[in-house]
């Protein structure tokens, strides 16, 4: 069966944009606590994934992404309360524009050649 999917980049009026990378990131930062491994896991390079957090952290209000760095306690990372409120919002804006476009991608996927 053929399928498609949505994806969507959110323009902010700042002129940054917020979008699946970022949010795959920030889930993977989530269950990871790690900026090494969520990067490994998304076959993302380091700095790529640093430069991302810095966007989204200077992005918003408030950082999304928290960091700490090595010593007796060790370093990690982990996701603000903003930062999972915003995957959150995202995630259910993708969730219903994906529900509210479902008989159009339906048509559409009848033009797609095999």
């Amino acid at each position: 069966m053929k399928t498609a999917r949505l994806s969507l980049r959110i323009d902010l009026p700042n002129g940054t944009r917020f979008g699946p990378g970022k949010a795959a990131l920030l889930t993977a930062l989530r269950e990871d606590g790690s900026i090494k491994a969520a990067a490994t896991r998304l076959g993302m390079s380091y700095p790529r994934a640093l430069k991302l957090i810095e966007q989204m952290n200077s992005s918003f209000a408030a950082p999304l992404v928290e960091t700490q760095h090595g010593g007796s306690d060790g370093g990690g990372t982990r996701v603000t309360d903003l930062g999972q409120e915003v995957l959150d919002l995202y995630t259910a804006i993708c969730d219903a524009s994906a529900a509210a476009s479902t008989d159009q991608f339906h048509t559409l996927l009848k033009h797609i050649r095999d």
